[in-house]
């Protein structure tokens, strides 16, 4: 593991970060004596007072604005050179003034943590900061404003557990110390140190605890990145009716889509067989989501893991640009078709997988971004673990988040559809399918076991079960199919196509208006397999 640079002050992280000449700083100070906090601890007092004489602040936040890439943000950081960066009352009230203006100036919001957590030496009024501190944050996040953080060394104590870990998307320096208990602490009270490398950011990233670990000099690249999908204009309100692009309304009546596209003719004669679908969806070589969004997306960040502790190779979470259209990304990782993939072909999807991609659903809510889902998935994970940890519950809930959410979205049945893994990515207000992707209650050799008892007769099922693409347009699951094979010359790649249809699709899903789309959404679902 890497250790931590040289710390550098916070006025020279931001610095670094906003553009050259951008910063205004937030904080009134009228010199040592005009801000300083009231205290009958002449100890106290005289820490206070050479901190400032070191620092040149007058507390251990700074709090202001900038532009990032020509972008205004907001920015607040801890500098550890005062008091070890902790938080006591008068640096808590600037923290959530600071949150408040950003809000109300609709800006969003950048956190540099550093710090040993609330001020000791103010005791538990100090402590009771992190609440409003807290407060605050919730509601610029649901204002609908991004907040980044970026953990430096060390952060811990109360600061982590309240602002340090809300954002959004959350790095961290690398070699960092982040943790709840200081070790320093640990050792005092247990008589022992604490277990070495648990708290060190790459040890937390690996765990799903954070989204990257990154220096200082890549942070105005990478947050400029993502404030570009997650600051997308809001989408036009008051829209009904099809778009310019002639895609349908979110009132018409999902099979009422199954015309020649951008995606090229449908193909001439029968469409094929449920057998040569699933065989064909099996294959190595067939394209996966990270393939996906390498051919068809632009400014990806990956997200990591659920921000709790919890992370699944098998699950891909991003933001993106699909087309035009900033969103979210989430889709189950079949491994890549190249060596190094991020996961084997067909590894199951555990509760944890859906519990990040539920964390992806939230981000969509909150900033109001369309949520684009892909489905490839052999089921979800039979074990012991699976079952522990919650794996039906968390399909309940993904169901239910997303037959709910707010944001737009826009599922693509890429590959396999088996089972409930599939079920819990599928609801959304557009469903497009390629032409050998399928969608089973199982997979079908399980199907055959169940009616059988032998997996003999899993194609049978299947095409009895009406798995294929052509056969979920009709029923009104998939409201397009793009066609996988063209003559030599015309219609371009898949996987352009693919991304025109895409981008095409949320495009228009951003354009109609809230409510009539969100009716359409659970109307949709009403009415799946009544006459």
């Amino acid at each position: 593991m890497s250790v931590p640079t040289p710390r550098a002050t916070a006025l020279e992280l931001i610095e670094a970060v906003v553009d050259p000449g951008s910063w205004r700083c937030w904080d009134e100070w009228d010199g040592p004596a005009g801000a300083l906090t009231e205290t009958a601890d002449p100890a106290y007092r005289a820490d206070l007072l050479a901190a400032r004489e070191r620092t040149g602040l007058d507390e251990s936040v700074i709090t202001g604005e900038g532009r990032l890439r020509g972008r205004r943000v907001a920015v607040v950081a801890c500098e550890f050179r005062f008091l070890a960066g902790s938080i006591g009352v008068a640096a808590g009230e600037r923290l959530v003034r600071a949150v408040e203006r950003a809000t109300e100036l609709r800006l969003p919001l950048l956190a540099a943590p550093a710090s040993g957590g609330t001020r000791m030496q103010e005791g538990t009024v100090a402590f009771l900061q992190m609440v409003k501190v807290a407060a605050a944050i919730t509601d610029h996040k649901g204002a609908g404003l991004p907040y980044l953080v970026y953990l430096r060394h060390p952060t811990t104590g109360g600061v982590l557990a309240s602002w340090g870990s809300l954002g959004h998307l959350t790095a961290a320096e690398p070699g960092a110390l982040i943790g709840f208990l200081g070790p320093r602490v640990h050792e005092a009270l247990y008589g022992e140190p604490f277990p070495p490398g648990v708290q060190v950011a790459e040890h937390l990233l690996a765990h799903g605890l954070i989204d990257a670990v990154l220096p200082a000099g890549e942070l105005a690249d990478i947050a400029a990145r993502a404030l570009d999908v997650l600051c997308a204009d809001a989408a036009p309100s008051g829209q009904e009716g099809a778009s310019a692009s002639g895609s349908p309304s979110a009132s018409e009546p999902p099979s009422a889509v199954g015309t020649p596209s951008p995606a090229g003719p449908p193909s001439p004669g029968e469409p094929p067989s449920a057998a040569e679908s699933i065989r064909r969806s099996r294959l190595p070589q067939r394209i996966g989501v990270r393939e996906l969004l390498e051919g068809v997306a632009t400014e990806v960040t990956p997200l990591s893991g659920t921000g709790a502790g919890e992370r699944d190779p098998g699950l891909l979470l991003a933001l993106a640009r699909v087309g035009s259209v900033p969103c979210v990304v989430l889709g189950h990782d079949r491994g890549s078709r190249r060596a190094g993939g991020a996961a084997p072909a067909g590894q199951a999807l555990g509760p944890a997988g859906l519990r990040a991609a539920r964390r992806g659903m939230r981000i969509a809510a909150e900033l109001d971004l369309p949520l684009l889902t892909v489905v490839d998935t052999a089921g979800a994970a039979l074990s012991r673990e699976a079952e522990e940890g919650g794996l039906a519950g968390e399909i309940a809930r993904s169901l239910a988040d997303l037959v709910t959410l707010p944001a737009p979205t826009l599922c693509l049945l890429l590959g396999q559809g088996a089972g409930g893994a599939a079920l819990a990515l599928l609801p959304a207000d557009r469903v497009v399918a390629a032409r050998h992707a399928w969608l089973s209650p199982l997979p079908p050799e399980g199907a055959s076991a169940i009616l059988y008892r032998t997996t003999e007769r899993a194609y049978e099922v299947a095409a009895r079960q009406g798995v294929r693409s052509a056969d979920l347009l009709a029923a009104g699951i998939v409201d397009r199919v793009v066609e996988e094979e063209y003559e030599e010359g015309v219609g371009g790649s898949f996987t352009a196509r693919l991304g025109a249809v895409l981008g095409e699709e949320l495009a228009a899903l951003r354009a109609q208006e809230r409510g009539a789309r969100l009716a359409a959404r659970r109307a949709r679902y009403r009415r799946v397999g009544l006459p």
